[in-house]
């Protein structure tokens, strides 16, 4: 019976975090190539998606790795690191491969980049998920 648990727990939270990453990534993209030029600026610094995601990687990640909480709060862990690792997957990329301008950001470079580390982000989570089984 402690099996079956455990499968369900990983592959709950394997789902969670594959699916808040790839809606993020696709809410992501959608928002911006709808509203290019739309920015978050703090003083002369503009704030890139990726670094909204880092903080969230690290509001998530670490406590489902050091307290492995259980309940809704392991749920709401997996999702804040799944929109973090869409968030920084999306734009990782386009601000290493390209000018980082807003134009840059519609390109096939960019595009390219977020559906390929994306991609392969996906394929890992699912394999770890069935490999925790």
């Amino acid at each position: 019976m402690e099996t079956v648990k455990r499968r369900n727990f990983t592959s709950r939270t394997a789902r969670i975090i594959l699916g808040s990453m790839l809606g993020t990534v696709l809410v992501t993209r959608v928002i911006l190539h709808q509203f290019p030029g739309i920015n978050l600026d703090v003083g002369s610094f503009n704030i890139h998606h990726l670094y909204t995601g880092v903080l969230l990687l690290i509001a998530g990640g670490l406590p489902l790795i050091i307290r492995s909480p259980g309940g809704s709060r392991r749920w709401l862990y997996a999702a804040l690191f799944g929109i973090g690792l869409g968030l920084v997957l999306d734009e990782w990329v386009y601000l290493i491969a390209t000018e980082g301008t807003d134009e840059a950001y519609l390109s096939l470079e960019s595009v390219a980049g977020a559906v390929i580390m994306t991609s392969a982000t996906a394929i890992y989570i699912v394999i770890l998920a069935w490999r925790g089984r």
